[in-house]
């Protein structure tokens, strides 16, 4: 078995926005995250074997970057040994797409080889499914870790995508060259310092999940436009928008136009199986107090029936705790809106 070890001087963002942006998966205390990619010769778990971990973790202050390649096919247990000693000594793991292949096929090859998975009950943060509610609002086409290194105007890659790894890898086994070597591990490395960019992306999350405070709020005609601040700093400017409403952001700040109706705006609640809507009035209300009324008056709301409506008045422009109730209920379904032309 190879290991290498070599720290990572730039490309990698900083602990302290690494640590901001983990607030979403209640990690921010004790916060000691292992990002880690795998390589293996194909993709079922019993057919195919891993030859090639890597990992990235802070030590003393730094990035540092750890591989374990297997030399030969009968190296993957000792891989494997090695990798469930080092990850125990973090609070979680990092990975993409990683819950639906790289730690079940990690799993399922530490149980072929009888050893004991390190994972157990440690947290598994994938970015894949962290960052799919932000596709349509990115305008991105695919959510392939490529995709989003695109949208980040990243470097072009310099070595051997997936599928031509498979065959290098291979065909090392025969030769040893060290060409080949380096193209593997470098594959390995770009798939790791990809990661660590895109871990930047959940900055654009917050806007889902709420992290965030208004800043200022004003009438524009007949457009409220409200300016949040977010805790961490976006990594690429971003606008989209439709009839409903508009957004864009770049750093830190995020610009929200929202059409008045009459001097009023929808304030959507999430929980919707809890209201009716009372069409006649054009508005929601809980099925605590809607039960008192006729059947025929009511229907079960909806996402985009579940609102009430305020007046977008002064004292609201003012008061910055409303601003934030309000956003925190009605932005995620104005995000929702984007995705697709029928919801417009």
């Amino acid at each position: 078995m190879i290991v290498k070890k070599m720290p990572i001087l730039q490309g990698f963002p900083d602990f302290e926005s690494v640590k901001k942006l983990s607030i979403s998966f209640r990690q921010k205390e004790d916060f000691t995250p292992v990002f880690y990619d795998i390589e293996t010769t194909g993709l079922s778990q019993y057919s195919t074997f891993l030859y090639l971990i890597g990992a990235v973790v802070l030590e003393n202050g730094q990035w540092v970057l750890y591989q374990w390649f297997a030399d030969s096919e009968t190296e993957e247990k000792e891989v494997l040994k090695s990798f469930a000693a080092f990850v125990k000594n973090y609070s979680c793991t990092i990975q993409y797409n990683g819950n639906r292949f790289d730690q079940p096929y990690l799993e399922a090859r530490y149980k072929l080889w009888e050893l004991t998975s390190p994972f157990g009950s440690m947290p598994s943060i994938d970015l894949y499914q962290a960052l799919k509610p932000c596709k349509e609002l990115l305008k991105l086409p695919r959510m392939k870790q490529p995709d989003l290194e695109k949208f980040l105007h990243l470097p072009q890659r310099l070595f051997c995508n997936g599928k031509d790894c498979i065959r290098c890898y291979k065909k090392y086994l025969k030769t040893k060259e060290e060409d080949i070597l380096r193209e593997l591990l470098g594959h390995n490395l770009e798939d790791l310092m990809g990661l660590g960019a895109v871990w930047e992306m959940l900055a654009y999350g917050m806007l889902f999940t709420g992290d965030y405070e208004p800043a200022d709020a004003e009438l524009q005609d007949e457009l409220l436009l409200i300016s949040l601040v977010l805790p961490v700093p976006l990594p690429t400017p971003f606008s989209n928008g439709n009839q409903h409403f508009y957004i864009s952001g770049e750093g830190s700040f995020v610009k929200l136009l929202v059409p008045l109706d009459n001097g009023r705006l929808r304030h959507y609640y999430p929980d919707y199986q809890n209201y009716d809507y009372i069409p006649s009035e054009d508005t929601a209300i809980p099925k605590s107090l809607s039960t008192y009324m006729e059947k025929k008056l009511r229907v079960s709301a909806r996402p985009d029936t579940c609102f009430t409506w305020f007046s977008c008045n002064e004292a609201f422009l003012e008061d910055a705790d409303r601003q934030a109730k309000y956003l925190k209920h009605t932005l995620p379904f104005l995000l929702g809106t984007l995705k697709s032309k029928s919801n417009l």
